[in-house]
């Protein structure tokens, strides 16, 4: 199975910017979806951002021009770079990778951010 371990979530201030790194422990295909989500308590966990095969890209309304996903295969690490952030942005970040031959589905521990002031 595919292990993922998540860092970079922090406390920041409204209009700040962090960078969430997911690391995976074996290569990706570039055939499989690689994601992240969020969830606040409460409510169902929703997408943010995938990227799929040719860098090919997709976002939530809610935080398009301000979040960019992006890999680094060498390294086997998915990112999420959030610039002007809001505090409706605050939640738990969960790294996702789709198997999409198996239909599988892995996930990061969950890293917490706030944006505060």
């Amino acid at each position: 199975q595919v292990q993922l371990v998540e860092s970079g979530g922090g406390l920041v201030q409204p209009g700040g910017s962090l960078r969430l790194s997911c690391a995976a422990s074996r290569r990706i295909f570039s055939t499989n979806v690689m994601g992240w989500y969020r969830q606040v308590p409460g409510k169902q966990r929703e997408l943010v951002a995938r990227i799929a095969s040719y860098g090919s890209t997709n976002y939530a309304d809610s935080v398009k021009g301000r979040f960019t996903i992006s890999t680094d295969n060498a390294k086997n690490t998915v990112y999420l770079q959030m610039n002007s952030l809001k505090p409706e942005d605050t939640a738990v970040y969960y790294c996702n990778v789709h198997l999409t031959i198996s239909s599988l589905d892995y996930w990061g521990q969950g890293t917490q951010v706030t944006v505060s002031s």
